[in-house]
């Protein structure tokens, strides 16, 4: 499992609502990790593919891009952070 990141600059409380808008559509069974963090200036997703490719492919798709352009999200700024080791929530522990 590959995890990257995308962060959006602006205000946390419109990026917020922009992020439900988004994920409206989105279903959960297909989301190994998927988190959504405020932080001061904007909002950070936190998103795991199977690997590096398929984060390339999906980060960069028409698809998505433009499903986050009609929710009302700016460009992000995508990062690939790298293979996840482990994974764990309070319900489930992953590991690869």
């Amino acid at each position: 499992m590959f995890m990257g990141m995308y962060e959006f600059e602006g205000d946390p409380d419109e990026l917020v609502a922009a992020y439900d808008r988004l994920m409206e559509f989105v279903p959960s069974d297909g989301l190994p990790f998927h988190a959504c963090v405020r932080r001061d200036g904007g909002i950070v997703i936190y998103d795991c593919c199977p690997d590096r490719d398929v984060f390339r492919g999906f980060s960069s798709s028409d698809g998505l891009l433009d499903a986050m352009r009609d929710a009302g999200l700016p460009t992000a700024t995508v990062t690939e952070l790298g293979d996840v080791h482990a994974a764990r929530s309070r319900d489930q522990f992953i590991t690869e």
